[in-house]
C-alpha cells in the first residue's frame, strides 16, 4: 500500500524568507493556499493507495476532512524531519508499504506529478529523491519500506537523505521534474513565478495583493 504524506506545520510564521516583500497575514494567506492546492493534488493522484497529513494546525485537520484525506495527528511539532518520521510511521500502522513525502510549497504541483513519480516505484526497497531547483535541496522523498532511514529535511538535505540510503545499504535514485523542483521560499521565486507562470490562480491571487509591485 502507497500512501501519500503531507506534513503541515503552524503557519502563523509561514515563509519566513518572504518577510521583506510580504506581511505576515500574507505569508499565512500564501502557504494556506499552496496547503489547499497540494492537498488537492494529493486527493487527485490515481497511483497512491491512501493520502495523509501528519499536522497539529486546525485548518489543515479541517481541510484534510473535507477532501477525505486521512489526518495523523501529532502532539508536538520538532521539526520537518521529525513529523515526517513520525507519519511515517503511524503510516505504517495503518497499512502502509511506501510513503511519498510531499511537502506544501510547490506551487506547480499536480496529481500527474504524483503519479508520475510512484510510477517509478520498483517494489523492492528503494528510495526516490526529486531534489529542490538550486540542487540542494528535497523536495519529494519516497522510501520503501516507510522507515528504511530517518529524514534529514535542511540545509543540504539531498545529500544527507543520499548518504542515509548508502548506509541503509538500498538503491536510491534522484529524479529530476521541473514542477516538483521549483518551491517558493525567497522573493527571487516569486519573481520566477510571475515571470514564468503568470496564469497560475497563485500568481493571480498574488498580483491581488500587490505583491508583484514590492519584487
Amino acid at each position: 500500500m502507497r500512501f501519500l504524506l503531507i506534513p503541515v506545520k503552524d503557519l502563523a510564521r509561514a515563509k519566513q524568507r518572504l518577510s521583506s516583500v510580504m506581511t505576515q497575514g500574507e505569508r499565512t494567506l500564501l502557504a494556506e493556499e499552496m496547503m489547499r492546492q497540494t492537498m488537492m493534488a494529493a486527493a487527485g493522484a490515481q497511483r497512491a493507495d491512501r493520502v495523509a497529513v501528519v499536522t497539529l494546525y486546525p485548518p489543515a485537520i479541517s481541510l484534510a476532512a473535507s477532501l477525505g484525506i486521512e489526518v495523523i495527528r501529532e502532539m508536538q511539532q520538532i521539526s520537518e524531519s521529525a513529523s515526517v518520521d513520525f507519519g511515517s510511521i503511524e503510516a505504517m500502522r495503518r497499512g502502509a508499504e511506501s510513503v511519498l513525502r510531499v511537502p506544501i510549497d510547490l506551487p506547480l504541483i499536480t496529481s500527474d506529478d504524483l503519479d508520475w513519480l510512484l510510477d517509478k516505484d520498483c517494489g523492492e526497497p528503494s528510495a526516490i529523491l526529486v531534489p529542490s531547483r538550486d540542487g540542494t535541496g528535497t523536495n519529494a522523498l519516497f522510501r520503501r519500506p516507510p522507515d528504511i532511514f530517518p529524514s534529514r529535511f535542511g540545509t543540504n538535505s539531498l545529500a544527507h537523505h543520499l548518504e542515509e540510503a548508502r548506509q541503509a545499504g538500498i538503491p536510491c535514485r534522484v529524479i529530476e521534474r521541473p514542477s516538483i523542483g521549483f518551491d517558493l521560499d525567497e522573493p527571487e521565486d516569486l519573481v520566477e513565478l510571475f515571470r514564468r507562470h503568470p496564469s497560475l490562480p497563485l500568481a493571480t491571487l498574488l498580483r491581488g495583493i500587490g505583491v508583484d509591485q514590492r519584487l
